[in-house]
C-alpha cells in the first residue's frame, strides 16, 4: 500500500523558466536535482488524488492533469497573483474543504490553490 504521494511529473515547453515563475511567484524553493520539494510537515490537509472524466469541465480537457497546491491565505496570494498580472480566475470558491482559487500559468496550465478548513488539518 502507499504510503503517500512521491511527487508530480509533467512536460513543459521550457521546464527552466517554468521553474523560475513557480519560484518567483509561488516562492517554491527549487531542489538541487530539479523540481520542486515541499516537506511534509508543510501539508496542512491530507494529499488528494482524484480522476476526474476526459470530458470533465472542472479543468480544461485539453490539459492531462492540473496541480493544486495547498496554501495558508489563499486571499493574500491571489491578490499578489493579480498585482504581478497573472491571469487570475475572478471566481473564488468557499466550501466545507476550504477555499479554492485559480490561476494559469506561462505555459497555459490552469493551477487549483487549496487553503484547507481548519477540519482537514492532519486527518483523512
Amino acid at each position: 500500500m502507499p504510503t503517500g504521494l512521491g511527487g508530480v511529473f509533467l512536460r513543459a515547453r521550457s521546464p527552466e523558466a517554468l521553474y523560475a515563475w513557480y519560484a518567483q511567484h509561488l516562492g517554491l524553493p527549487p531542489a538541487d536535482e530539479g523540481g520542486f520539494q515541499l516537506p511534509a510537515e508543510r501539508h496542512r490537509a491530507p494529499i488528494v488524488l482524484a480522476f476526474f472524466p476526459q470530458d470533465a469541465a472542472y479543468f480544461p480537457p485539453s490539459q492531462p492533469a492540473m496541480l493544486n497546491f495547498q496554501v495558508d491565505d489563499l486571499d493574500a496570494l491571489l491578490d499578489r497573483l493579480i498585482a504581478a498580472g497573472v491571469a487570475v480566475d475572478p471566481k473564488r470558491e468557499t466550501c466545507d474543504y476550504g477555499k479554492f482559487g485559480w490561476f494559469t500559468d506561462p505555459e497555459g496550465n490552469r493551477v487549483e490553490l487549496w487553503q484547507p478548513s481548519g477540519e482537514q488539518s492532519g486527518s483523512v
